[in-house]
């Protein structure tokens, strides 16, 4: 990396999530003299739907019913949007893309198609599946403690008759509130957790990818590439984090992840970015990997 320009952060926000999320962060970086930029990958921000019956007094029929926008959005819909922003921001200088959980996946997808224009890939306890596609991991040990009912019970209408999967995050039930908070925000208080919860929004597309998404070592693997972990994450446990570097660098022995750790929760760095605005400054002063020998 040219530590002589100043890079540009592009952040890529998770599932049911969108760039309103990174507000706090940008903020941070922003006061540490870096230029960021948030992504809404399609169906997310402005383009999400929130339809009459999600607000109050909702109406479970119709939310269950409505048709919403993000239906038949793809990963490669997905990742053609992030590489049309990732293009304009190479034309200022380096560019430090950052991934949260889900936006692993399009990350990841962006780096084996045009890796020359990604400087340092950053994961943040985000998916960058090798062995397995993302769903076959959520069958494999380090997922065993996953609770599925922190969604499954807020779900609203059969994704199959959608062809998207919604969440009902405005609902009042207290079961189904003190799930998400469990999976999501454990570490944060009630209020922080449900203002977090009312950035969501109910949609997200069904495709995260299949084994031609993985991350390949001819292209993905020639970016140096950073996982911040996050330590008390229950959605996406230790366990897997760990999982997903280790895989990583057996797939590029000769580019390695560069790794870091945060404490708390899958949302509290985000609620709480000093710490992980630190990181993300230092990582823009790292130099490339070697050459493969």
């Amino acid at each position: 990396m040219n530590t002589q320009m100043q890079p540009t952060f592009v952040l890529v926000h998770g599932a049911f999530a969108n760039s309103f999320s990174f507000a706090p962060l940008q903020a941070e970086l922003g006061l540490l003299g870096h230029r960021s930029a948030a992504v809404d990958l399609p169906g997310h921000g402005f383009q999400a739907t929130f339809t009459r019956a999600y607000q109050s007094p909702q109406d479970p029929d119709g939310l269950a019913t409505t048709p919403g926008s993000i239906k038949g959005v793809t990963l490669a819909d997905n990742a053609a949007q992030l590489i049309g922003i990732l293009e304009r921001a190479k034309q200022n200088g380096p560019v430090i893309l950052v991934a949260h959980s889900r936006g692993g996946v399009t990350a990841t997808a962006a780096a084996n198609a045009r890796p020359d224009l990604i400087d340092r890939i950053v994961y943040v306890s985000a998916w960058c599946p090798v062995a397995l596609d993302v769903n076959g991991y959520y069958a494999e040990p380090e997922m065993a403690t996953v609770d599925p009912a922190a969604f499954a019970s807020a779900l609203a209408g059969n994704p199959a008759e959608l062809g998207l999967l919604r969440v009902n995050f405005r609902t009042a039930d207290p079961d189904a509130l003190a799930a998400l908070k469990a999976a999501f925000f454990a570490d944060g208080t009630d209020e922080e957790f449900l203002t977090f919860l009312n950035t969501f929004q109910p949609d997200e597309n069904l495709d995260a990818g299949g084994s031609g998404d993985r991350a390949q070592a001819a292209t993905w693997g020639r970016v140096p590439k950073t996982y911040i972990r996050l330590a008390d994450d229950t959605s996406m446990p230790l366990a897997l984090q760990d999982r997903l570097i280790r895989e990583g660098n057996e797939l590029t022995p000769h580019n390695p992840y560069d790794v870091r750790t945060l404490q708390g929760s899958h949302l509290k760095w985000l609620a709480d970015p000093a710490p992980a605005a630190r990181i993300l400054a230092d990582l823009a002063t790292l130099p490339g990997p070697s050459a493969p020998a």
